[in-house]
């Protein structure tokens, strides 16, 4: 993969605009509204897998199992499925797994210059196999049991990142 990252332009429902925009200027000044996603990973025992980030802004907070955006290669868009696959097998060494799109919602902060203006998508699936963190991406993972997690996410949120928190709700209807 190349340097400059295309991420996909969607309006407030994810519809497709059909133009593109580097990575870097969607997150500049106001920002502009593109893809980006979450994965949250179960195992059999029903709990969640999580991940410590290395990130210049959410560095050191707790995270859900994978999260990227979905990216224009010259030959074709990433579908949401797609990327979290690019994006487990990257951040955590799970090759392709079934996953299930439970919904997304929209989300907007200013940090400074910097602006996150995304529609997110929450994909769910399970897991029991090996793990193989990319430790330039991560500190640490952890399996919390499902009620552990959303105890601890509601009681210390300042631990999480902002989508983590922002996905519960999809996680915790089904």
């Amino acid at each position: 993969m190349n340097d400059t990252q295309m991420l996909l332009l969607v309006d407030e429902n994810d519809t497709f605009s059909g133009q593109y925009a580097e990575k870097e200027k969607c997150h500049q000044g106001k920002g502009i509204h593109h893809r980006a996603f979450v994965v949250l990973l179960y195992n059999k025992s029903r709990e969640v897998l999580l991940q410590q980030r290395k990130h210049i802004r959410w560095d050191n907070y707790w995270d859900l199992t994978a999260i990227s955006h979905v990216l224009h290669f010259p030959d074709h868009d990433e579908t949401y499925e797609e990327a979290a696959h690019r994006s487990l097998q990257v951040e955590m060494g799970i090759p392709e797994i079934p996953l299930t799109n439970v919904g997304g919602f929209n989300y907007y902060a200013k940090y400074g210059g910097q602006c996150e203006n995304e529609f997110c998508a929450v994909l769910l699936g399970t897991y029991d196999g090996k793990i193989t963190p990319d430790k330039d991406v991560l500190y640490t993972y952890a399996w919390l049991s499902e009620d552990t997690f959303f105890a601890d996410i509601k009681r210390n949120p300042k631990k999480y990142t902002p989508w983590a928190i922002k996905s519960v709700p999809f996680i915790k209807k089904l």
